[in-house]
Parts: structure tokens; C-alpha cells; sequence
């Protein structure tokens, strides 16, 4: 019998054969590999099949052709498939996954034919063919054929092997115009795509100014608005150090995904490497500090859970990678378990002495995330016989998570026994001690000798090794405020040695506070604390004689005797005067550390001043003498210790504010913060003094607030007043409309763009003062509808400033401010009616009233009518205010008419919503008896004042233009007109022309002519002005000048600096004496008041 043959290869059945492997590749992605095997069977027959042309000279690829045109036709059906279809998913895996089996296939037939890589092959041409039909594809008018076009490429990208310069590049531009395409699903496959190419590309063929791709992908990952693009481009390009830190900076992205995302599937996935034996780009040794404290610092401070949670996961890693190798520890000498081994190598990441919490953070969030490394600590008593940095605060910090957690038997077990730490402490102390002593001796030695860079190397390394021991006995004295003093030696001990340690010059100024704290701990209460300190002050002032000896107490104060100042015989000090200028240098040091003694036990202290008597020698001998120093940190510390004493002495702070008022004026930016920072301590401690009902001083003292915000240029300085306020407002102290406008205008300015602390402070004050009272939500609606016409002025003359918020988004806010249904549960609790919930009711009746305003334009009208729609209104809501607001509608729309077609429909909207919902109680309306009604008398006054438009003469304002008010503007509603009368002005103006904002543009012209022959009285405040915007400056107002100055009697001219520190000299030296009454905003109306430094001293 004949052997059976195979038919012979047919053009016609591969038409028939194609559509059948489709079909079952659409079905499951089971069979793939085995259509792979059959297709391409079946595109090696059609290969070869060729036909000779030009007598020879020539082959045509005829089956070649036939098969990549039945193929094209097959992937074509699936291009107009929606996004989602299964079927359509398997075949474009299908397609991209036959790319990947012929590219292989053709790479191992060449391997072993040994053939150049430059030549054509089937499976190349058939890719090249492929690549280009889809690149059509790209700009297709229907989004979802370009969806399926860039999906297919981005699969396929990979698998194409060698491809011609010309496919590159337009595959290239293709897929970078796709960047662009208004989809966000086509810009993620294009992102896909295009992080396949961007490492294989070469920046010097690129042209000069051309964005490379990996540049191009690092953009569209920081500011693409699709999450989704943004996730794709995060997981796709690979983390390198170029890019790395544009992967960081998501760790603050506004997707909480994508947050969690950089943590653990770039952060911890690319920590290491192969088998986990290599460093990765992110391992932590592979970061700089400030990058470990930046992904610690936005990781644990996340508002998401899941992101937290990443993040500690993150850090649990870090601790295990951490040490170079398992035997790194040991090699260092280090003969603790591998646990503490870990955790050591862990904190030396990080900066221990540097300011903040991070390292902190980071090793409570490893105590909590990996519980096997808090349960493996042992603290024996070889760990504490040499003390590292890292050791010490591991100490530390695991003794208070203890403490916080309440475990008494690992906190005994880890804490040494108390006189065992002040040796340790004491050792510690005295090594530190001879070491600065070597350091000065060093540098009188150096003096004036140039010295080489080993020379350098060994001093930096000398400087090291202090800070490390400064910071060991800082960390060890944080953790002797924990220990349990019940054994009366240890007590004892620990009070000898830290009060001796306070008592000598030399101890670092960073180790006070600590050393204060344990005394706190150890003092039976406050008095003995003072007590001790003050003694510590007089020592250090007026030494004692070498050869007279001291008694050491101990800290313990009989109940039954009341405590004073120890007063020994000593020799007066000498004169100013009469010193050098070593021994002045020497006397201004040693009243710098006494302040700094003074300020940090008046920081501990909660009684009142006349509860602790033993502050009135300091306060005469050492804080008003420092106050008066020209020196600025002697003055500085002299002002922060003399607010600290006002906070608890009442009398002390009523007559000392004028003084703090005064350095605030000339003072330089860091004082003038010093100063704020107690002004504002004393406001809110003192509340009923100076903010209380019935205080004479509240309105002055709102006044200076408000001008000094006004008038401020420091950004830190407008952060800190902006705080501070918004802080006294929150508290009920301020209620002051004046004050809300000034804040919300500060808030939109465009000259506070750059004040990210004052915005932050402001975007969160707001919503938390609307929601956490009605009667707040009830100002902020009261002031809207005058501060949004002020805008739309200042916003045309700005030209539509970038930085500037526009009026709708203004408007948007206030809506979003006044909602009565986002108000605070507790605040809901409060209402007793449903009167305050018409708040956004009241505010639809300014708005219509606003709109019949002829001062506002049509984009301005228009921006108001869709507020209208976003407005809650109640259910129940009273018949006069439903047929007032019904009655300002029905006006608007018969007198002054809506042209604008966008603004006409929402406004007929939100009519139709008004007289549908309360049909009832509009049903027996009649104007004219309500007309009867007396107390609506000034209403219909208003509507009957205004002037009906024509329609041939309703022309929309030109931007820009000045057009005249409406006589009608004048007789609105009193509480309208008073409000509008005093809005602040805008922050900002570019044109050189300013306006008065409590008239019209037209009278402002009038007042300018008479302006010289008028004097306006000393009580009232100036009418507010523009302020002008010059590009050249670099800080400007933020808002413009609109209220008085504090008077303060004296000549209104500018005082030279000598005159104002003569002035101020003139000052304390009257409140020293107690002989001269200020005339000041904070004189008292009470006899007792007036002389009370005097008092006192």
C-alpha cells in the first residue's frame, strides 16, 4: 500500500484555516500554546510560496502577503470591541503572545544557521507589517478602535526583537502623541508602552530640546490628573537613581493607591535583588537620610490606614536587610543576639540628634509590626557598660513604649537600678567634660596655623565624638525621668548630680531642658523646683569664694517650713562699667544660660506668681534688666522668660502687653515671631482680660492684629498671625466679621500662593470653623455676597491672574462652608429649631439680591445662578422668608431681566424648584398685602427703587471697564449695606489706579477732589485702599491697608531707630519704676493695676 502524502499547501485554505485558530483562541487561553505551533505551521507553508517576476530577477512574496492579509483581517474584528469584552482580551493576549513565540523561534534558526541579524525573515517582515497597520490605528477617530490599537502594541512591544530606524521612530512619535490622547485608558497601554522603549534609548541621538522618553514618563507620573496613568507609569518604570526620587514624591500623591503602592511594590519588591543577595536601587543603604526620612515621615504620617500599614511592612523589611551581613555585628565587637544586632543597624539609617521624631517613629512602628523583635530585646548589664548613640536611644525609646503600654514586668526588667544610671550618667559626664576641655585646648594651640586636611579629618572626628556623648547622656537623662525613685540612695544621688551638672557653665545648653525634667521628677512640687533653680542662678551670677564650701541639699523641703530664697553674704558684682571687654562677654554668658534656666523651669510651672514668691528676685535682677539689653538674644530670651511669667501673673501681663505690642512694630522677623508667639499665649490664657464681653481693649487689640496682617511682608511672620488668629476664632474669643473677611481674603490671594503654611493652616481652619457652629456658618454666609462683588473687580483688573482663585471657585467654597448638613454632629445638637437650617435659604435671598445689582457682569451673573442649584433648602422653611425670596425672584426676572442663556436656565431651574416645593405656601401670595406688612417696608423701598433695563440698552460690561453703580445699590437691607461698607480689599491689583471700596468708582472721583480740604477725625480708621503689585518685589501685601494703627499718642511722623529705642528704653524703665501711666491700649481702669511692676519689685 502507498504511503499517504500530505495535499499540497493551498492559498484558499488558509483563508479558511486562520479564522478557525481565532476562534479558538478566543474561547480559553488554554489552547494558545497549541495554536501558536499550528499558525505558525501555517504561516512557514505560505512563506513558501513565491512567485517569479521581472524574467526572474525578482520573487514575490505572494503567500507571504495572503497570510498577513487574512491575519490583519481577523485582528481587525477585534479593534471595535469595547474595553472589558473577554473575548477581545484573549485574542490581543493571543496576538502579542504569537509575536513572542516566532521571535524566539526565529532567533534560535538563526543561532544555529549562524545567519547575519540583519536579514529579513518571515517573522520580521510579518511584525513590521503588523507594527504599521496598527500605528494607523493611533489616531482613529474612535476611541475605543485606539484603545485596542495602543493595548495591542503595548503587548507586543516587547517580543518585537530587531526593528529598522524608521519603524522605531514612528512608533516612537506615535505612542508619545498618545501621551496626550483626552482617554485615560489609551494613555495607560501608552504609558505601558513607552517604558518598554525608554531604556533602550540613547540620549545622544536625541535632537537638541527633544524630551527623551524617560523624562517624558517621569512627567506624566507626577502630573497626568488620571490615577490610573499615574499608577501605570509608577509600576512600569523601573527605579533608578535618575528616577528615583520622582517615585518618592508619590508617596504624597492625592490616590491613596498609588501611596500604598510606592511602599510596597517599588519600595519593598525592589529593596533587593536576585535571590535577595544583592542590593537593589531601595535598599536603605542605597538611599541617602533625607530620603529614609522622607518615606518614613509621609508613610507613618498617612490619613490612610493601608498606607500606614505598607509602610511599617516596609520598615519591618528594612530591619532585616539592613545589616550588610550576619556577621557584621559580631565583627564590630558587638556580642549581643541577632535581633539587637538588627535593630542597631536599623537605627544607624537615620539621623538620632537630628530634630523631629522620624528615627522614633520608625522603631515604635517596627515594635508594633514585627511584635518578634520587641519580645527579643534584652537589656543586661553589659549593654549599658559602653553606650552608643544608637544603644542609648533604643533604651530610651523601648522604656517609654513600655511605659505607655503599661507592661510593668518588662519595664522592670529592663530598666537599671537608679544609682547604677547616675554613675553611668556621671561617667558619661565627665568624659564629655575633658573632652571639650581637650578641644579648647587644641584650638588656643591652633591658633592662627593653617591646618592640612588630616589635620581637618581629626577635628571632625573629635567633634563627632562629643556630639555622640552630648547625645548618649541626653538620651539616658530622657529615660531617668521613667525610673522608679522609691530607693532614698538613688534619689539622693540622682539630685546631687543632676543639680551639679546645671550648676557649671559647661554643661551643653541642648541637655538643660533634660536636666530640668529630672528634677521635676525628683522635686516634691513646685516650689522646691523654683527654689533650687533660683539658687543655681545666683551661683552662677555671683560665685561663691573657691575655698568656701557648699552644702548640697538635697531636694527635700519640710511641709511646715515655707520655702524662700537662700540669701548668702556675697560681694557685690562688679560694675559694668569698670569691666573688660572679656568679663562683659563672660557676664552676657552667664546670663544667657540663667535665662535659659529661667525659661525652661517658668515652662514647667503651673502655679500662679504670687504663689511662688521666689520668682520676684529674678524678675528684678536678671528678666527686665535682659529685656532692656540691646543684645538680641539677651533681649529674645528676656522677652520669652518676661510672656512665660505673664502667663501666670494676670496683673504682670495687663501691664507688660504694651511693651510686647511695642517690639512687635521694629522688631527683626525672628524676634517679632518670639514675640507673636507670647501675645498670642497671653490672649488665650488671659481670655476675659483683654477678648472677654465688656473688655474696653477687644476692638484696639483686633485692629493691631489686623493691621500687622495686613501690613506684614515676612511669609512666616503672615503664617504665624494667620494661626494665631485662626486659633482665637476657633475659641470663641474672636467673633469679629472684620477679621473672617481679612482671613478669607488672605486665603485667595495670589501673593499667598507661595505661603504653603499659611494656606495649609487656612484651607483647615475654615471648614472646622464653619462646621463646628451654626452661628459661624451664619457670618460666613453674611459676608459672601460682599467680598464675591470686591472679587470680581479685583479679579478683572489682575486680568485673571493663574495664581488667583476665580470667583466660582469663591463662590463654591462659601456653598460648601454654609451647608447646614455638613455641619458637625454636635453642632446639629445645638439647634433647637430649624431656623439656622435656612442658612443656605438666606444665602439664596443675597444671592438674588446680588443679582440685581447692575455692578456685577454677565460671566459674574452667571457664576451666581449655578450657585443656586448647589444650595440645601429645608423642608420647612418660614412663609416670609419663601415669599420674600419669591418676591426678589419675580423682581429680578421682570426688572432687571437675565440675558445670558446659561444663567437664565439655572436660575428658571432653581425658581421652578422654589415654587414647586412650597406651592402650598405660596398658593394665597398677594403682594399687596404683603406690601401692608410694616416691618417689610425697607424691602419693598429696595425693589421699588430699582430701575428697569431695557432691552435695547442691556449690554454686557466690558472686563475692565468702568461703569457707574446703580443709584439702587444704597438701599438694600441694613445688615447688606453694613457688611458691604467695610470689605476688606482685595490682596492683590495690577493696575496702578486704587479704589475706595465703601463707594462707588464715580464718588471716588469726587472724594479725590476734596480729599485735601478734609481731615477726618483720630477715631476713625481709613477708608481701605487697593494695593498696588509691582512684579519686582518680592514679598507684597496680602491684603491692603483698611484700618488704623494702634495710637500710641506720639507724633505721627517715622522715628528714627535711635528714637524708637530710646522711646522703648523710656518705656521699660516706666514700668520699672511704676511712677508714669502709658498712655497704652492696655491701660487698666482698675487702681490696683496701674503700678503693678512696682508692686511687685
Amino acid at each position: 500500500m502507498p504511503a499517504r502524502t500530505a495535499p499540497a499547501f493551498d492559498l484558499e485554505s488558509l483563508k479558511s484555516a486562520l479564522p478557525k485558530i481565532f476562534d479558538q483562541a478566543q474561547s480559553t487561553a488554554a489552547n494558545h500554546q497549541k495554536n501558536f505551533v499550528a499558525l505558525c505551521k501555517l504561516q512557514s507553508d505560505a512563506a513558501k510560496l513565491t512567485e517569479s517576476v521581472q524574467n526572474g530577477r525578482s520573487i514575490k512574496l505572494s503567500g507571504e502577503r495572503v497570510f498577513q492579509e487574512v491575519y490583519l483581517d481577523m485582528l481587525t474584528r477585534v479593534l471595535p470591541v469595547k474595553k472589558g469584552t473577554s473575548v477581545a482580551d484573549r485574542i490581543v493576549k493571543f496576538t502579542s503572545g504569537y509575536a513572542r513565540f516566532i521571535t524566539e523561534k526565529n532567533a534560535e534558526e538563526r543561532k544555529k544557521e549562524e545567519a547575519d541579524d540583519e536579514d529579513d525573515t518571515p517573522a520580521s517582515r510579518f511584525l513590521s507589517r503588523i507594527i504599521n497597520f496598527l500605528l494607523k490605528g493611533c489616531v482613529a477617530k474612535d476611541k475605543v478602535v485606539r484603545f485596542r490599537v495602543v493595548q495591542c502594541i503595548a503587548d507586543m512591544i516587547s517580543h518585537l526583537g530587531e526593528i529598522d530606524e524608521d519603524l522605531y521612530t514612528s512608533l516612537r512619535s506615535s505612542l508619545m502623541e498618545r501621551l496626550r490622547d483626552k482617554e485615560a485608558m489609551v494613555r495607560v497601554h501608552a504609558v505601558v508602552a513607552l517604558s518598554k522603549l525608554s531604556f533602550s534609548e540613547e540620549p545622544s541621538e536625541l535632537e537638541e530640546g527633544e524630551s527623551s522618553i524617560l523624562d517624558t514618563l517621569i512627567d506624566t507620573m507626577t502630573y497626568d490628573t488620571s490615577p490610573d496613568v499615574r499608577r501605570a507609569a509608577l509600576l512600569n518604570l523601573r527605579p533608578v537613581p535618575l528616577t528615583l526620587s520622582a517615585f518618592l514624591a508619590r508617596t504624597r500623591d492625592v490616590d491613596p493607591t498609588i501611596r500604598r503602592l510606592v511602599y510596597s511594590a517599588v519600595l519593598e519588591d525592589k529593596c533587593t535583588e536576585g535571590d535577595g543577595e544583592r542590593m537593589g536601587c531601595t535598599h536603605p543603604r542605597a538611599l541617602t537620610i533625607a530620603q529614609r526620612e522622607l518615606i518614613v515621615r509621609n508613610g507613618l504620617g498617612d490619613r490612610e490606614e493601608a498606607v500606614r500599614a505598607a509602610a511599617g511592612r516596609l520598615l519591618g523589611t528594612w530591619v532585616d536587610v539592613a545589616r550588610a551581613a550576619p556577621d557584621e555585628a559580631k565583627e564590630e565587637g558587638e556580642k549581643e543576639q541577632d535581633v539587637l544586632a538588627d535593630v542597631i543597624a536599623f537605627l544607624r539609617l537615620f539621623d538620632l540628634a537630628a530634630e523631629g521624631t522620624i528615627p522614633e517613629d520608625a522603631l515604635l512602628e517596627v515594635f508594633k509590626t514585627r511584635v518578634n523583635v520587641f519580645d527579643g530585646l534584652v537589656f543586661g548589664d553589659e549593654y549599658w557598660a559602653g553606650l552608643t548613640p544608637e544603644r542609648a536611644f533604643l533604651a530610651r525609646v523601648f522604656v517609654e513604649h513600655c511605659v505607655t503600654l503599661n507592661d510593668e514586668g518588662r519595664l522592670e526588667a529592663a530598666l537599671p537600678v537608679v544609682t547604677a544610671l547616675a554613675f553611668r550618667i556621671q561617667e558619661a559626664y565627665n568624659e564629655l567634660v575633658e573632652k571639650m576641655e581637650e578641644q579648647e585646648e587644641e584650638a588656643m594651640l591652633r591658633e592662627g596655623m593653617v591646618m592640612d586636611e588630616e589635620d581637618e579629618e581629626e577635628r571632625a572626628r573629635k567633634e563627632d565624638e562629643r556630639l555622640d556623648k552630648e547625645f548618649v547622656i541626653g538620651e539616658i537623662l530622657k529615660l531617668a525621668v521613667n525610673l522608679d525613685y522609691a530607693d532614698e540612695i538613688g534619689r539622693r544621688k540622682m539630685f546631687q548630680l543632676v543639680r551639679g551638672m546645671i550648676s557649671q557653665d559647661v554643661l551643653p545648653e541642648n541637655l538643660l531642658a533634660r536636666c530640668l525634667d529630672v528634677l521635676r521628677k525628683l522635686s516634691p512640687n513646685e516650689r522646691d523646683l523654683i527654689r533650687v533653680v533660683v539658687e543655681v542662678v545666683h551661683e552662677l551670677r555671683d560665685p561663691e569664694p573657691e575655698e568656701e564650701s557648699r552644702n548640697i541639699n538635697d531636694g527635700v523641703t519640710d511641709v511646715s517650713e515655707t520655702p524662700m530664697t537662700v540669701r548668702t553674704v556675697r560681694a557685690l558684682p562688679k560694675p559694668t562699667a569698670e569691666m573688660t571687654p572679656e568679663e562683659k562677654a563672660h557676664a552676657d554668658e552667664v546670663d544667657l544660660r540663667c535665662l535659659s534656666l529661667c525659661i525652661g523651669m517658668l515652662e514647667r510651672v503651673n502655679g500662679t506668681f504670687e504663689e511662688n514668691s521666689t520668682l520676684e528676685g529674678i524678675l528684678g535682677e536678671l528678666i527686665i534688666p535682659a529685656v532692656k539689653r540691646r543684645e538680641m538674644m539677651l533681649r529674645e530670651r528676656g522677652l520669652i522668660s518676661l510672656g512665660l511669667c505673664c502667663l501666670i501673673a494676670r496683673r504682670m501681663a495687663l501691664n507688660s502687653f504694651q511693651l510686647f505690642l511695642g517690639q512687635i512694630q521694629s522688631a527683626p522677623e525672628l524676634l517679632k515671631l518670639r514675640v507673636l508667639q507670647i501675645v498670642f499665649d497671653i490672649l488665650m490664657v488671659h481670655e476675659g482680660a483683654f477678648l472677654g464681653p465688656g473688655s474696653p481693649n477687644g476692638d484696639r487689640i483686633i485692629e493691631f492684629l489686623l493691621h500687622l496682617l495686613e501690613n506684614e511682608e515676612s511669609d512666616k511672620v503672615q503664617a504665624l498671625l494667620c494661626v494665631g488668629i485662626s486659633k482665637l476664632m476657633l475659641s470663641g474669643m474672636i467673633n469679629d466679621e472684620r477679621v473672617l473677611k481679612s482671613l478669607v481674603l488672605v486665603f485667595i490671594s495670589p501673593e499667598t500662593a507661595s505661603n504653603q503654611e499659611l494656606r495649609q493652616c487656612l484651607s483647615y481652619f475654615f471648614p472646622i470653623y464653619c462646621y463646628s457652629s451654626a452661628a459661624n456658618q451664619r457670618r460666613m454666609q453674611q459676608i459672601f455676597v460682599p467680598l464675591y462683588e470686591h472679587l470680581t473687580k479685583v479679579y478683572r483688573e489682575c486680568e485673571g491672574d493663574d495664581d488667583m482663585i476665580t470667583p466660582p471657585q469663591v463662590g463654591l467654597m462659601f456653598v460648601d462652608w454654609t451647608d447646614p448638613q455638613r455641619a458637625a454632629a454636635a453642632a446639629k445638637g445645638l439647634r433647637g429649631d430649624a431656623a439656622e437650617n435656612t442658612i443656605h435659604f438666606d444665602f439664596a435671598s443675597d444671592v438674588v439680591k446680588a443679582l440685581l445689582s447692575s455692578d456685577l457682569d454677565k460671566d459674574d451673573k452667571k457664576a451666581l445662578c449655578q450657585l443656586l442649584g448647589k444650595l440645601y433648602i429645608p423642608d420647612v422653611v418660614d412663609d416670609d422668608k419663601i415669599r420674600t425670596l419669591k418676591l426678589l425672584m419675580h423682581n429680578l426676572q421682570s426688572r432687571r431681566p437675565l440675558r445670558d442663556t446659561v444663567a437664565k436656565n439655572a436660575f428658571n431651574k432653581f425658581d421652578n424648584a422654589i415654587s414647586k416645593k412650597f406651592e402650598k405656601q405660596l398658593a394665597d401670595f398677594s403682594e399687596e398685602e404683603y406690601r401692608k406688612l410694616e416691618h417689610l417696608k425697607e424691602l419693598f423701598d429696595y425693589l421699588d427703587e430699582i430701575v428697569p433695563e431695557d432691552d435695547e440698552d442691556e449690554e454686557a460690561p466690558k472686563r475692565g471697564s468702568r461703569k457707574r453703580r446703580s443709584a439702587s445699590v444704597v438701599t438694600e437691607s441694613s445688615t447688606a449695606a453694613s457688611v458691604r461698607s467695610s470689605v476688606p480689599p482685595s490682596p492683590k491689583a495690577k493696575k496702578n489706579k486704587r479704589l475706595r471700596l465703601s463707594q462707588s468708582e464715580d464718588e471716588s472721583e469726587d472724594d479725590d477732589r476734596t480729599e485735601a480740604s478734609r481731615t477726618p477725625p483720630a477715631s476713625v480708621a481709613p477708608t481701605r485702599v487697593m494695593p498696588r503689585r509691582s512684579a519686582g518685589e518680592k514679598s507684597k501685601r496680602a491684603v491692603a491697608r483698611a484700618y488704623s494703627p494702634v495710637e500710641t499718642g506720639r507724633s505721627s511722623a517715622v522715628p528714627s531707630k535711635a528714637t524708637q529705642e530710646a522711646i522703648l528704653d523710656e518705656d521699660i524703665d516706666n514700668l520699672l519704676d511704676g511712677n508714669t501711666t502709658l498712655d497704652s491700649i492696655m491701660d487698666s481702669s482698675e487702681d490696683e493695676e496701674e503700678d503693678e511692676v512696682d508692686d511687685i519689685l
